[in-house]
């Protein structure tokens, strides 16, 4: 997970912070949500992808 996503994302990164951060996502959502933790984690994850698919104007189903 990224620690921080401000407006001046650079979208130079953005296919390599998106693959990260999908492999991320993936290994939280094949685990059981054992707690409120889990499921923030997943959250926010889920909330960074967007950030950088709407910031970078990536179409959602070329990623």
């Amino acid at each position: 997970m990224m620690d921080n996503l401000e407006s001046n994302y650079d979208c130079a990164d953005a296919g390599g912070d998106l693959h990260k951060l999908k492999q991320e996502l993936a290994m939280h959502r094949g685990r059981p949500i054992e707690n409120q933790q889990s499921q923030e984690m997943i959250s926010r994850l889920e909330n960074q992808i967007s950030f950088i698919l709407n910031k970078c104007d990536i179409n959602h189903s070329s990623e």
